[in-house]
């Protein structure tokens, strides 16, 4: 059975995204949360990542770091579980979305760091973090309307694509981000997801200490 390091799930929208990938699939896998800004948190994810960072995916002895990396050796591994869609072009998109979304919207980010348990509407937002919300947005919109037949998410059934926006969907709902159509329908059943509500109660119960230096704790 895989064993999946992760961090806090009030912060960690990096881990976030290989969990509701497992968990919404109904791969097995055993869960290993290690406390961001402790010890065993360094001391642990180094032993088994050159990347020093969460998440990472141990099959057996063998580790895959990185979010992305993480979900395409799960669907490679378990091609049952439709982690991508079927059709050639489809499936392409969603990669292509994954991938941006892995790598770009720094400017939400920043502005907008994954905070489940806080509730933080109207917040001022620059310029470029707006422009990163409205461009998600638009993705969602129009991916919904050019492959969402079938079911409420992105390419109809749930996918890595919607893996990796599931932690903006978490932040928008914590920063109030106005949301309507389908958009909102979208956001909507991604929060109704069994796993996402899991992730969200679990987040919910953490006791978690934040060093005053530290991004997290001036949105909380």
């Amino acid at each position: 059975m895989y064993t999946l390091i992760i961090g806090n799930k009030n912060y960690s929208s990096w881990s976030l995204r290989p969990w509701i990938a497992l968990r919404a699939t109904g791969i097995p896998f055993t869960e290993q949360k290690l406390g961001f800004f402790t010890e065993e948190f360094s001391r642990r994810v180094s032993a088994v990542s050159p990347a020093g960072l969460v998440p990472v995916l141990l099959d057996g002895d063998f580790a895959v770091w990185d979010s992305l990396a993480i979900c395409e050796y799960l669907a490679e591994s378990h091609p049952e579980a439709g982690l991508w869609p079927q059709d050639p072009k489809a499936r392409a998109r969603a990669r292509s979305l994954a991938a941006q979304m892995h790598s770009g919207f720094g400017a939400m980010r920043q502005a907008l760091p994954m905070n489940v348990e806080a509730q933080l509407p109207g917040i001022a937002l620059p310029e470029a973090a707006q422009q990163d919300i409205s461009r998600l947005q638009a993705i969602w919109h129009d991916t919904r309307a050019e492959f969402g037949q079938g079911g409420p998410f992105l390419f109809g059934r749930f996918s890595i694509a919607d893996a990796f926006f599931a932690p903006v969907v978490s932040r928008f709902t914590t920063y109030g981000i106005a949301a309507a159509g389908p958009v909102r329908d979208y956001m909507d059943a991604v929060l109704a997801l069994p796993a996402m509500q899991e992730w969200t109660r679990d987040a919910l119960a953490e006791a978690t200490f934040v060093p005053e230096d530290e991004p997290y704790r001036k949105h909380r």
